[in-house]
């Protein structure tokens, strides 16, 4: 099972680029954007992925405004053999320039959801720590992941209308390797979960960037923990032409969160970044603007990333984030635009985060109660 990239010197193992090295069926590869407003009053999130072991490709995207309604599109495609096909449906993702430039288009289609937007990086690749997490015996998580700061311009349209996206700031992130999607499979004799929380943190300041990710286990044990800073740079064509690593990465990192009453939603947080010196830095985050993350198919009852929807199902919907059930299992996975100060410089970024089941440092005891 041959395809174009096969002519490049680039293989990992015998078989060709279309076999995973592991024929665990939930293998991904999935690159994922963010983008918001200066003022945080708006917000989208794109992702499109393929499964190859399950044979589907999907993406979604989804945008939201400050008192105003999150609209989402979803599509789901048979896998093709060719990886380079990066279109589902009336959705396209155009790679103009690797690790530069990246471009995504969706044309008008019956969810009323369509844009046309082009992301600028402004820092190096940022390659992140393997995120390996096991339950039991089994290997549920092993991911490698990268990220990228820049800008974004380009139109959006949604049903409630039409608006420019000018020198919006975002992320990238690239990951690939194991994790849950899809249909669920069967398991043998049950086993008790554990429960689990997940922090990102990318933040843009004036003249670098700060990113930060936690894994932890229902007694806040750290299971994966890393904070780092890289330079922020004027222009995609300033970043450096070698791949060279200029981030810094700090001894430790720890977190706390104050949530909403009665959700698993933060409506304060801060992060202590530890260096190698021994000196802290502390950032405080603000929420401004909250994103649900069923939009972009996490968690979805219906569109859940990697589900086998036919050779091409397209869909869309929309609902007011003010009206949602906070501790409905589809409804707790969150990114937050926030103001962040370290109390001598301010910047801009998100936060998400998912907490699932019990988790001693919040207080949470069952599978979703919340604060």
């Amino acid at each position: 099972m041959l395809n174009r990239l096969d002519d490049y010197p680039i293989h990992q193992t015998p078989e060709p680029l279309a076999h995973p090295a592991t024929s665990d069926i939930n293998f991904y590869d999935r690159t994922w954007f963010n983008g918001y407003s200066d003022d945080a009053t708006r917000y989208f999130g794109f992702g499109m992925a393929v499964y190859p072991h399950r044979r589907v490709q999907d993406c979604h995207f989804s945008t939201v405004e400050a008192g105003g309604q999150q609209h989402c599109f979803f599509a789901s495609r048979r896998a093709p053999q060719e990886r380079t096909d990066l279109s589902v449906g009336p959705c396209r993702m155009e790679i103009v320039e690797p690790l530069r430039q990246v471009r995504i288009i969706i044309d008008d289609n019956a969810s009323g959801v369509a844009c046309d937007l082009t992301f600028s990086a402004r820092t190096s690749a940022i390659q992140e720590a393997r995120q390996t997490l096991t339950q039991g015996t089994r290997t549920w998580m092993d991911a490698t992941r990268f990220a990228q700061f820049g800008r974004w311009t380009g139109t959006i349209g949604h049903p409630d209308g039409d608006f420019t996206v000018d020198d919006w700031r975002g992320t990238k992130d690239r990951s690939w390797g194991v994790r849950g999607v899809g249909e669920p499979l069967p398991s043998g004799a049950p086993i008790k979960p554990n429960g689990i929380c997940f922090i990102w943190a990318p933040l843009q300041w004036d003249d670098h960037i700060s990113h930060a990710v936690f894994f932890d286990g229902h007694d806040g044990q750290p299971l994966v923990r890393e904070a780092l800073t890289s330079p922020l740079y004027p222009s995609a064509d300033d970043i450096p032409a070698e791949l060279d690593d200029v981030v810094t990465r700090m001894a430790g990192a720890a977190h706390r969160i104050e949530y909403h009453p009665g959700t698993r939603w933060a409506r304060y947080a801060e992060l202590d970044f530890l260096a190698l010196d021994g000196e802290k830095r502390t950032i405080t985050l603000e929420p401004q603007l909250r994103f649900q993350f069923k939009g972009l198919g996490y968690s979805h009852p219906t569109w859940k990333q990697g589900l086998y929807k036919g050779e091409l199902e397209i869909g869309g919907e929309s609902f007011d984030p003010l009206e949602l059930d906070p501790l409905a299992p589809e409804n707790i996975h969150v990114q937050q635009v926030v103001r962040v100060s370290d109390g001598e410089r301010t910047g801009i970024g998100a936060l998400e985060q998912i907490v699932v089941g019990p988790y001693a440092p919040a207080g949470f005891t069952d599978w979703f109660d919340g604060a």
